[in-house]
């Protein structure tokens, strides 16, 4: 086995969106290949309704799949094939958007006015980019979680994982998506296949990354206790831990414990042609799909 290196850790950025949504974004609209498949990652995580009440109105998508994980509060969606529905704490779900949907997404607090969630991005391959639409919609309760004989737990929301398997099922790019908490003082390794591309994004407590410049990729108990390790609070500053290739990353929770999903996928390795929500692979289909907008053909006929 060999311990996937470190390339970078960086702050979310604070960013406005919808029709003035405070939230932060660990990436997105930068370098589509830095982490192909995934093309952005956003965490609305806000305790003022003023700061995202009026939420995500209609909107286009097409070409890609969207990932939304709600952890507090709740988000009302629909879309322009008629679909609505809503999304409590714990759920998931995964809409690909395929040839094109016009969707919605209005955020609500919980009874103290909190709300957080997060929302994934993945590009879809050009043989799929047009496919039909469809939903996922996962509630928390279908949603396996395994907790290991020294606390840590593990929530799989796609892929598979410790011998259990997630409930979303027939995506692209063969994603593995884990909510994972590890408690104070637990050092802990994953496996992550090698052929896909992997980030961390913490946002609960401090915690570690091993590197592979530590003696045979292992954590050395000296280093536990020391500046070396750099055990360090990331839930406020909302970070994003970029892997390189490798088999298993290393983490060591710190005193307060560390929460944070792990997310890999197989790289597509195709052109990315982006206008916002619509992600084609070359100017022309860009072109067209913003034609489709303008003349009213953007969705397609279901039967």
């Amino acid at each position: 086995m060999s311990l996937r290196p470190t390339l970078e850790t960086r702050k979310s950025i604070p960013t406005l969106e919808g029709a003035g949504v405070k939230l932060h974004r660990a990436f997105g609209f930068q370098d589509p290949s830095e982490l192909d498949p995934f093309l952005l990652f956003d965490d609305f995580r806000n305790e003022v309704p003023e700061d995202f009440i009026k939420g995500f109105p209609w909107h286009p998508h097409r070409g890609i799949e969207t990932i939304t994980y709600v952890l507090s509060g709740s988000v009302e969606h629909g879309d322009s094939l008629g679909n609505t529905g809503t999304l409590g704490a714990g759920d998931v779900q995964w809409m690909t958007a395929g040839s094109g949907i016009m969707h919605q997404e209005m955020p609500h607090g919980n009874h103290t006015g909190q709300m957080h969630g997060f929302q994934l991005w993945g590009n879809l391959p050009a043989a799929q980019k047009m496919t039909a639409p469809r939903y996922q919609d996962v509630q928390a309760k279908e949603i396996p979680e395994i907790i290991d004989d020294d606390g840590t737990s593990v929530k799989i929301i796609v892929g598979s994982f410790w011998g259990k398997t997630g409930p979303v099922d027939g995506v692209a790019a063969d994603p593995q998506y884990l909510d994972v908490h590890i408690p104070a003082g637990v050092k802990k390794t994953f496996q992550i296949d090698t052929y896909r591309r992997a980030f961390a994004y913490i946002f609960e407590g401090s915690a570690a990354f091993a590197d592979a410049s530590a003696p045979s990729g292992i954590l050395l108990e000296k280093e536990v206790a020391g500046e070396e390790l750099n055990i360090r609070d990331l839930s406020g500053d909302r970070t994003l831990v970029r892997f390189g290739t490798g088999d298993e990353i290393t983490v060591q929770a710190g005193p307060g414990g560390v929460r944070f999903l792990l997310i890999s996928g197989a790289p597509i390795d195709e052109p990315v042609a982006w206008h916002g929500p619509i992600v084609m692979n070359t100017q022309a289909e860009l072109k067209q799909a913003m034609r489709d907008l303008h003349n009213g053909t953007f969705i397609k006929p279901t039967h």
